[in-house]
């Protein structure tokens, strides 16, 4: 009977979870619905897109946790905020995802830097929110629901006008070139160790390797293993905000982090070295004091 009355209570606990999940999504949803979107006719154009993307979670997904996030993302736009698209690492991905995403998140926040919000705000205004309904997508394929990703295509199209509007003084497949594929995406027989590199990233002020890091590093140490690498090189690097001097340690953490992770799945230390560059080696080019996802990383190479 107690056994019984323990389930009951735990399953009721869970229902008010749920309805409460749905409550709060419904609402934020609500509000964006009736918003006023201000600020630049970026903003305005993101306000719209997180509109319909909130809406469609939760009304026909019933995805109410992820309404309630991108909802939120629609009202700060509302205001007049430049929301930034959504981390890597805040989502569960494989090391394949994480490598892809890295390299579309490079391009897009590439383009802001170059004044694609000012050149071209409608579409890269798409762009941002064709990425983060990708990203969304793309955790649940990587569980195991084998649905497609219409969002990716959609993307990719909108990044290329997008890339194709700017400046041609960068060109604009250069911000790929920020993110190299793994060393698992190249075959073993034509593999040039010296040219291999991974990247490993981190939430901002962390050293801690939250899941989707960890999938890199089983990759990283597969790869040692599997070819008897004897020499592994990490540099732990971070954003701006912070003092130098902080950010230093900070990166030294963080490769001092990966290294552990990669001892404790079988690398030996004594072909392990650290060091770092703290905020002196900038993977997405910024101002002093900005928090930026894409620089919170180490990179792991192999000499």
């Amino acid at each position: 009977m107690m056994k019984t009355l323990s389930t009951l209570v735990l399953s009721a606990a869970v229902a008010t979870l749920g309805a409460c999940s749905a409550f709060e999504g419904n609402n934020e949803v609500e509000k964006l619905n009736k918003a006023s979107a201000s600020g630049s006719p970026f903003t305005q154009q993101l306000t719209s897109e997180y509109r319909a993307f909130s809406n469609y979670e939760l009304k026909n997904e019933k995805d109410y946790a992820d309404a309630l996030h991108f909802a939120r993302k629609g009202l700060e736009s509302a205001a007049g905020t430049n929301v930034m698209p959504e981390p890597v690492n805040d989502w569960d991905l494989t090391a394949a995802s994480i490598s892809e995403l890295s390299t579309a998140y490079g391009r897009l926040t590439s383009a802001f830097d170059r004044g694609a919000r000012e050149i071209i705000p409608g579409k890269s205004a798409i762009a941002q929110a064709r990425y983060d309904c990708w990203i969304e997508e793309q955790e649940e394929v990587d569980a195991g629901d084998m649905n497609g990703i219409p969002c990716k295509g959609e993307f990719m199209n909108a990044m290329n006008e997008v890339e194709a509007a700017l400046p041609a003084i960068m060109p604009a497949a250069a911000p790929q070139e920020m993110f190299p594929e793994p060393v698992t995406m190249i075959d073993g027989g034509d593999l040039n160790v010296q040219e291999a590199l991974y990247l490993v990233f981190f939430d901002f002020d962390k050293s801690t390797i939250g899941s989707g890091a960890s999938n890199v590093v089983d990759a990283i140490a597969d790869e040692i293993k599997s070819r008897n690498l004897q020499a592994v090189r990490i540099v732990g690097n971070t954003d701006t905000s912070g003092g130098s001097a902080y950010n230093q340690r900070l990166g030294n953490r963080r490769a001092n982090a990966v290294k552990a992770a990669l001892m404790e799945r079988g690398v030996p230390a004594n072909i392990i070295t650290t060091t770092t560059n703290g905020e002196n080696d900038l993977l997405v080019e910024t101002t002093d004091g900005v928090r930026e996802p894409a620089n919170r990383r180490a990179v792991v190479t192999f000499e």
